[in-house]
């Protein structure tokens, strides 16, 4: 399927929405080829950016609503972390931070001429948690949140808005101790890090959309199968593909347009991700 730009997306009101979850500084290198054990290897190119799948997400719904999106996050009180919120203001976020003392994490990206990728993270994840002091009382005004990392009072706390949707990276465990039946849980149906097993969530959320890439993905509960887009331009980069997928398919949802309507938007913005060389 061609990528036009749905029409979906013309239609799309200017919600209020939120991301709660994890930023770090990513280090991009492009190579000729991932390097093998032992190997010495040198980057074509390299550049730095403010990434994880909160930053991703939120940049991605504030553009499609035109309008700035609040990340609900964690950062260290470090150089990285005046970095992080300095880029992420000026993509046009409303940072809530819960400053730690501790380093913000770090991630190297190299991405190969054949589109192979490989990501190594250095430090721990910091995430927003729900004792922290931040505008938890504000979420039932949020027409829609998407939550990459938070604990489950966080996610207790953030099921005040009118719709709710998380990524399995939140953890299996976390995510069934909050006792909150999400609108929708979106993530990757191949990565080992967000693969989870459907029949076994309780309480199950409204939709589990598992991606495939190129394939699609899956729909539970009916196990309905949705097809991909071809992004328009050549493919670069799949970094933050999948984060584009869900804060979409997350916004497509928060202003009550069809599943369907949904599904497309999100392939859309996730196809055309690809085309660029880091997630901005």
């Amino acid at each position: 399927m061609k990528n036009h730009t749905p029409e979906e997306i013309l239609k799309l009101p200017k919600l209020k929405l939120a991301v709660i979850g994890h930023i770090e500084w990513v280090t991009f290198l492009k190579v000729d080829q991932l390097p093998l054990a032992g190997e010495i290897t040198h980057a074509k190119d390299c550049f730095e950016e403010a990434g994880g799948g909160a930053a991703v997400a939120a940049v991605q719904m504030a553009r499609l609503i035109n309008k700035p999106v609040d990340l609900i996050t964690s950062l260290g009180k470090d150089t990285n972390g005046e970095k992080c919120y300095e880029r992420l203001t000026k993509l046009g976020l409303n940072l809530k931070v819960a400053w730690r003392e501790k380093p913000t994490r770090k991630a190297i990206s190299l991405i190969s001429k054949d589109k192979e990728r490989a990501i190594t993270v250095i430090g721990e994840r910091l995430q927003p948690i729900g004792s922290d002091n931040l505008p938890w009382s504000d979420m039932k005004n949020y027409d829609g949140v998407f939550i990459t990392a938070t604990d489950k009072e966080g996610i207790r706390l953030a099921s005040k808005a009118k719709f709710i949707a998380a990524t399995p990276r939140i953890g299996e465990t976390t995510i069934s101790e909050s006792k909150v039946k999400l609108d929708a849980l979106i993530g990757s149906g191949l990565d080992p890090g967000e693969k989870i097993n459907y029949e076994e969530l309780s309480p199950k959320p409204g939709i589990y959309i598992a991606t495939e890439g190129a394939l699609g993905g899956i729909v539970y509960p009916k196990r309905d199968k949705y097809k991909s887009i071809k992004p328009s331009l050549k493919e670069i980069d799949s970094y933050g593909c999948g984060d584009c997928f869900a804060g979409a398919v997350t916004t497509a949802l928060s202003a009550k347009l069809t599943l369907d309507q949904a599904l497309k938007i999100g392939a859309y913005c996730g196809a055309e991700c690809s085309t660029r060389y880091g997630p901005y």
